[in-house]
């Protein structure tokens, strides 16, 4: 997941991915497993091009490890996109009570 959705990102950005799934994992906004949080329809694009089969590298796993201990640089964000390649427009329009800039992503509440 982390390797489909922030390849090429700065290690800050990957484990940012790894704790949005962490935070929603603890929202009642979302399901309750990690598995159905990722697999959700239309949540994450890398799961609907099938780029979550590619092989993470090591970087990948130690981001989602930190993200589990729970190092959470987005101050508890359960959405992300890149402004450059998002198609949602619903993204885009999100009005977000507070944000970040990790790398090319923009985490939000």
């Amino acid at each position: 997941m982390i390797n489909g959705e922030a390849r090429g990102e700065p290690y800050t950005g990957k484990v940012a991915v790894a704790a949005v799934i962490m935070n929603r994992l603890k929202s009642p906004l979302f399901p309750n497993t990690l598995k159905e949080v990722i697999m959700q329809p239309y949540a994450f694009t890398c799961v609907q091009d099938g780029q979550i089969y590619l092989t993470p590298d090591v970087e990948c796993y130690r981001a989602a490890l930190d993200a589990v201990m729970g190092y959470d640089p987005t101050g508890g964000c359960l959405f992300y996109y890149n402004p450059r390649t998002a198609t949602s427009r619903w993204m885009k329009e999100r009005k977000a009570a507070s944000s970040v800039v990790i790398g090319n992503h923009v985490f939000m509440k």
